[in-house]
């Protein structure tokens, strides 16, 4: 039987996976200026916004390897040992990340994000039911929430670092950083991970049943919606430092902070929350996403504003993710392994779609605080599709 010790450096370790891919995740929002003044040249020189929309795509491509990656991976690998599996996908993290930092044009690096993304989700959902066992009945949500707690303390740590790296250095370095973060993790997961065989009972058919559950697929569009309407924001986050708060880019390393801290918050009170009533913890998330961005929109142009607005949109932004995880797992049945990884699929639709609708009003026009109105109506609309949700829960209850 593993040790208690054991099983906490276990769940330190694949907490140390979350936090590598937190940065590198969340690190190209502070650097984006950076990037797209160095990737697209002429166009920066021309116009700093529209380059910044266009350098917005980087977002957009890594959620769209999540959204790839999550389902395939998980469903096709359900039977794997899990910590083989988490060792091989730690291993495209290190390779992804690195040729994020070496490719030399636009293009490549868009691709480099796309691949460096696919084992993202699929990552968070063998490790969150690897951390779930090693946590015991009765305390889930708090295993998940200690996984995810890594992607939020990156916010806090990591993501500044790195942003504050790019900025000196070159944002290459940050990439390279994070490749060293990956190797680690990959050593500590093979030292520290007990074996844990996969479900010898799943089989592809059974991952895949989880698409014919409505229950599955309105859970999976409350939560792209949600984080859609955080991070049509807090993409573009860099920008409304400089051009709106009228501050210093070496600021920005600050706002970022702000943001992990109240992810980090967010992410552990969320996890005990959810382990007390899923519904409660999903619709308070909701309804904070929509009020902390409209905080935003009036607030942004003081430093004060700023800091405490973009600090609840990240308690928010980290409340949001084990109630979605846990509700997935839940309304799942048999198809966990997809289920857990799922839930990566839908916030990084969101984040996908939030990136690109933010940098369309920019693109348009309407200044870089004109995506807090996408968010708020984003927000809306998933406490609606929550609703419709628990009714049909009801009504489900009620005929049985």
């Amino acid at each position: 039987m593993d040790s208690p010790a054991r099983r906490w450096l276990a769940i330190l370790a694949l907490a140390l996976g979350g936090f590598g891919i937190g940065v590198t995740e969340f690190v190209t929002m502070g650097l984006l200026p950076n990037i797209a003044a160095d990737l697209l040249p002429a166009q920066y020189a021309a116009d700093p916004a529209a380059a910044n929309a266009q350098a917005g795509w980087l977002v957009s491509a890594y959620a769209l390897g999540v959204v790839v990656g999550a389902p395939t991976i998980a469903a096709a690998a359900a039977r794997w040992p899990r910590k083989r599996l988490l060792v091989l996908l730690v291993g495209v993290f290190v390779v992804g990340n690195l040729l994020s930092a070496i490719l030399p044009s636009f293009e490549l690096v868009l691709a480099a994000r796309f691949f460096s993304a696919l084992p993202h989700g699929a990552y968070f959902g063998i490790a969150s039911l690897v951390a779930a066992s090693l946590m015991g009945p009765g305390k889930r949500a708090r295993g998940v929430a200690f996984v995810l707690g890594g992607l939020a303390i990156a916010n806090v740590v990591g993501v500044p670092i790195g942003t504050h790296l790019g900025q000196s250095f070159g944002w290459r370095s940050t990439y390279l950083l994070v490749t060293v973060i990956f190797v680690i993790t990959l050593i500590a997961i093979a030292i520290t991970v007990p074996l844990r065989p996969g479900d010898p009972g799943a089989t592809l058919r059974n991952e895949l049943s989880a698409f014919t559950r409505v229950q599955v697929w309105l859970t999976l569009l409350l939560g792209s919606i949600g984080f859609a309407g955080i991070f049509a924001v807090y993409t573009f986050v860099a920008p409304v430092v400089t051009d709106v708060t009228g501050l210093d880019e070496g600021f920005v390393p600050w706002v970022l902070v702000a943001f992990g801290v109240g992810m980090t918050v967010g992410t552990f009170v969320s996890g005990w929350l959810t382990d007390r009533s899923v519904k409660l913890s999903l619709t308070l998330g909701l309804l904070g996403v929509g009020l902390s961005v409209l905080a935003f929109a009036l607030t942004a142009q003081t430093v004060a504003g700023l800091l405490i607005s973009i600090f609840f949109i990240g308690i928010f932004a980290g409340a949001c993710s084990p109630a979605v995880q846990t509700r997935l797992m839940d309304v799942s049945q048999n198809a966990q392994s997809i289920a857990a990884a799922l839930n990566h699929s839908a916030l990084n639709i969101g984040n996908s779609l939030g990136a690109a609708l933010g940098g369309v009003v920019i693109a348009a026009g309407f200044g870089y605080l004109s995506p807090a109105a996408v968010g708020v109506a984003l927000a809306a609309l998933g406490l609606a599709v929550l609703t419709v949700s628990f009714t049909l829960d009801r009504r489900a209850r009620l005929r049985a």
